[in-house]
């Protein structure tokens, strides 16, 4: 039982939140502004919503019949009758819930327009997968990871520990690269299951455009994010550059051994891009400090 709730999480894409707040950190070191307890604030709030958005694909992706037994990906336990649906619900709004709780202490830190960021992000967390226009259903999904998985972390880290938008000119750019770095990791997702989301209707980017082009979308993706990171470059020392190269050979190595696989054989494929990133963020991280 355990280890299906454990499955469900999605342990190999938890990543991806955790390293929007590594960068957020890692701005906020560079303006000598670094908080302890808001910084892990900020981690414990991103990795819960991002669990209650697993919880939530899975649920919403089950009732919409979008999963079937069996699939290339992760085990789904909803599907395979190992968590009951209304179980997978009721952990879905306890795990936002607890997300809004540690929300709550975080405004010790920071201005009341929070509890609106707050509660956009859960509205968001489950219209990936739910309502009348599932975003990861419309070719959203991508979209949607770089403003939530890039963008809102990377900048609300930040603004929490600095108390202030002074530069926003480094951080910006530093936060939609690591949201094109997060995206590449549903576009692995996307990429494994396209025969699988194209046969009941989902139309994710690479069942829109095809895996060829969605292929040299992840390599440029890689590619465009670090030299958009010029302005946060420019103020360390060239030693930082070790930090894009060291990506980008992890990268281009992932890329290539994507472009060979199909099927379950993404799957730790999709883990590694999510490693990467993170490698990235704590390299970030290191030069910064």
């Amino acid at each position: 039982m355990i280890k299906n709730w454990i499955e469900a999480m999605r342990l190999r894409t938890l990543p991806v939140s955790i390293a929007g707040v590594i960068a957020g950190c890692g701005c906020a070191l560079l303006q000598d502004s670094f908080k302890v307890v808001p910084a892990f604030l900020c981690l414990g709030f991103a990795v819960l919503a991002q669990i209650a958005a697993n919880f939530a694909n899975e649920y919403y992706d089950f009732k919409n019949g979008i999963d079937k037994k069996g699939r290339e990906g992760f085990r789904r336990g909803v599907t395979e009758g190992e968590i009951k649906p209304q179980a997978m619900k009721g952990a879905t709004f306890i795990t936002l819930a607890a997300a809004a709780s540690v929300g709550c202490v975080m405004l010790l830190y920071g201005p009341w327009w929070l509890v609106l960021v707050g509660i956009v992000i859960a509205v968001f967390a489950l219209a990936y997968s739910a309502g009348p226009y599932p975003l990861s259903h419309h070719g959203l999904g991508d979209v949607t990871v770089v403003i939530f998985f890039g963008i809102v972390p990377v900048t609300l880290t930040y603004y929490l520990q600095s108390g202030s938008w002074n530069g926003l000119e480094v951080v910006l750019p530093t936060s939609l690269a690591v949201g094109l770095l997060a995206a590449n990791v549903l576009v692995v997702n996307n990429y494994r299951d396209m025969e699988d989301d194209a046969s009941v209707g989902k139309r994710t980017t690479v069942v829109i455009f095809g895996r060829k082009f969605m292929s040299q979308a992840y390599l440029l993706a890689g590619i465009a994010a670090m030299l958009m990171m010029y302005p946060l470059w420019s103020k360390l020392s060239w030693h930082s550059l070790l930090v894009p190269a060291v990506y980008l050979a992890l990268h281009i190595k992932t890329w290539i051994s994507i472009r060979n696989a199909r099927g379950s054989a993404l799957n730790p494929l999709l883990g590694k891009t999510a490693i990467n990133l993170l490698v990235f963020s704590l390299l970030l991280l290191a030069v910064c400090i």
